[in-house]
């Protein structure tokens, strides 16, 4: 049975360049073959393929090498260097990347928009697709795992797993480099993209953004006033970021973490449109699951006995009280002092102080951490029963939200 090519069903996503196969040499090409590679300085569509090998998993590259004039006028390199590129298939093993994953697209990955601006040549399609698997499978490994987690601290532990900084760091540990500057000439293994002219910066995300409280908080470089917790999941974007009206504008040039961060992310998209779901899932399990992150660190109270007050009335407990466990040095210049904090007869937590105040304040703080990172014993996620031979779904507890102060 003839084997059916997989990029076929890929739609836009894989453009014609990723499969070429020209019938004669480039020397002896004619005058319009030329003038369609030349006109890739413009970012216009693909150059006219001949024959297309109908064989899965064959790509012909060019039998001669382009001429370098035409190599500097392009914005991203031809196709054809992909195979002959040793980063690009070092980058390919290093990653364990499944072997459906041609080199042609793991190549494309490595385009950033401000290099070529055609989208069937940079990678903007994929890393849409990226992007949002990246945040489905962290968002569900987050709240299955710590269902009574504030909401705030969700959208901080979202940016610590698969925001534009851990990205960048994990764009490093790869040993992805970049280029000087984007052009036909560069080796494909290498990060391309526009730099960022000296002087310019991108705007900074709010800094008070996990600190677990209701109260308006005003971010000025977007002009706008966040009101609530709540309203960010229905206005901002993933990691709880005020949106821009108009995105990001990247044609005048980017960071390189900002680079690096679409790179991983249309990694991961290229990994689920060549080989499908499971390895997608595969691959996430092994890059991003691993990374160890303090969720308590996270967490930061404004006034941690009043909202361990509400939360032991909101869940129908006796109301908290004090108490001192022990003391040394109450007279002396360096007194300590241990409190915990009681329940009834159940102590929810303790903390130790140099004064009453801050080791009651501590034991507060102890007492909702306890209560916020419970974590049940056998937890799985959504995407578990789409496994082949998976246990039924049963649906996981999670909390009714944070406590509104």
């Amino acid at each position: 049975m003839k084997a059916v090519r997989l990029l076929r069903w890929s739609g836009n996503v894989l453009s014609p360049r990723t499969r070429p196969n020209l019938r004669y040499p480039l020397q002896h090409s004619s005058p319009s073959i030329r003038s369609q590679i030349q006109s890739r300085t413009q970012a216009t569509a693909a150059a006219t393929i001949d024959t297309i090998d109908e064989d899965v998993g064959t790509f012909s590259t060019l039998s001669n090498i382009i001429p370098e004039d035409i190599l500097t006028k392009l914005p991203s390199p031809p196709i054809s260097a992909s195979r002959t590129s040793a980063k690009l298939a070092a980058l390919h093993a290093r990653l364990g990347l499944p072997s459906r994953l041609p080199l042609e697209s793991l190549a494309r990955t490595l385009v950033d928009p401000s290099a070529d601006t055609n989208e069937k040549f940079n990678n903007s399609a994929f890393a849409v697709l990226g992007s949002d698997l990246l945040q489905y499978y962290t968002c569900e490994f987050i709240i299955c795992q710590y269902p009574r987690l504030p909401l705030a601290v969700v959208y901080s532990a979202m940016s610590g797993y698969c925001g534009p900084k851990a990205l960048a760091t994990i764009t490093r540990e790869w040993g992805v480099q970049s280029a000087a500057a984007p052009g036909g000439e560069v080796d494909p293994g290498l990060l391309q993209f526009k730099h960022l002219p000296p002087g310019e910066s991108r705007p900074l995300p709010d800094q008070n953004a996990n600190i677990i409280s209701s109260h308006s908080t005003y971010d000025p470089m977007v002009g706008k006033r966040r009101h609530s917790i709540s309203s960010r999941t229905v206005y901002d974007d993933a990691f709880g970021e005020m949106r821009k009206k108009d995105g990001e504008d990247r044609s005048q040039g980017v960071t390189n973490e900002s680079a690096s961060a679409e790179f991983v992310r249309a990694v991961m998209g290229a990994i689920y449109l060549h080989a499908g779901r499971a390895a997608a899932k595969k691959f996430f399990n092994e890059h991003f699951m691993p990374r160890r992150l303090n969720i308590a660190s996270l967490m930061i109270f404004r006034t941690p006995t009043r909202d361990l007050s509400r939360l032991c009335g909101r869940e129908g407990f006796q109301a908290p009280v004090a108490r001192i466990l022990s003391e040394t040095g109450r007279l002396s210049r360096h007194p300590v002092f241990i409190v915990g904090v009681f329940s009834g007869k159940e102590k929810l937590g303790e903390g130790a102080g140099g004064s009453l105040d801050e080791a009651r304040t501590r034991a507060a703080v102890a007492a909702l951490k306890g209560w916020y990172l419970y974590s049940p014993l056998d937890w799985r996620v959504p995407s578990d029963s789409e496994e082949p031979n998976a246990r039924p779904w049963a649906p996981q507890y999670v909390d009714v939200g944070d406590v509104v102060t």
